[in-house]
């Protein structure tokens, strides 16, 4: 089983690399956000592999970090999701965008990858919703503190956040502006409210976009 491949790239396609290790080279299966990462053809790199075993081939999938390949196989515990689907979600959102997605219960984020409907796409972000809190705690810390990605999304998916996009909905507004309004309110405190000053600080975000209910 290969875990990770570290050589010399040598070529790169639309949804693929060609990895020189040693001389020989691997086909990894990557989604953009990796493939951008890269560097040009003769420079050295450092993949994570998940190696997919079948009777009729072996596939070789490279991510360029520990919490996109974490994504990588979460989504593919949701029937429909196969590998080449979870690649092409990926490739269209970042772990933090799809963290925020599926907190807040919206599907028209999902649908942008290729293959992906709307019954598909309802149901990944149905089945993922009690999962994502393990795959936040994960994610990057930068030096000078918790990455802002990281804040955000762990702030979204509180108790706090919750009820108090749960409250603006039931106030008349829509989902997606709701959450919004609460992710924009976490992204600027450096520790979580509590649900009214969340729900206050938000409707002063709403105003302020000119939303109203």
């Amino acid at each position: 089983m290969i875990a990770k491949l570290k050589g010399i790239v040598d070529s790169v396609g639309p949804d693929r690399v060609v990895l020189d290790v040693n001389g020989v080279g691997y086909l990894v299966f990557c989604p953009a956000r990796t493939l951008q990462d890269l560097p040009p053809p003769s420079g050295a790199a450092t993949l994570l592999i998940d190696t997919h075993v079948r009777e009729d081939h072996i596939h070789l999938y490279g991510f360029s970090d520990t919490l996109e390949l974490d994504w990588f196989r979460l989504l593919q515990t949701v029937q429909g999701v196969g590998a080449r689907v979870a690649i092409a979600i990926l490739s269209v959102l970042s772990p933090a965008q799809l963290a925020e997605a599926i907190a807040a219960q919206d599907k028209a984020p999902v649908m942008q990858a290729p293959g992906v409907g709307a019954k598909l796409a309802q149901r990944i972000v149905a089945e993922l919703k009690d999962k994502v809190p393990s795959l936040v705690e994960v994610m990057s810390v930068g030096a000078g503190g918790e990455a802002e990605e990281t804040r955000t999304a762990r702030g979204l998916i509180s108790d706090a956040a919750a009820d108090a996009v749960s409250a603006l909905v039931n106030l008349g507004y829509p989902r997606v502006e709701a959450f919004t309004a609460v992710a924009a309110v976490a992204k600027q405190e450096d520790s979580p409210l509590e649900v009214e000053p969340l729900i206050r600080s938000a409707l002063r975000e709403l105003a302020q976009t000119g939303k109203v209910a």
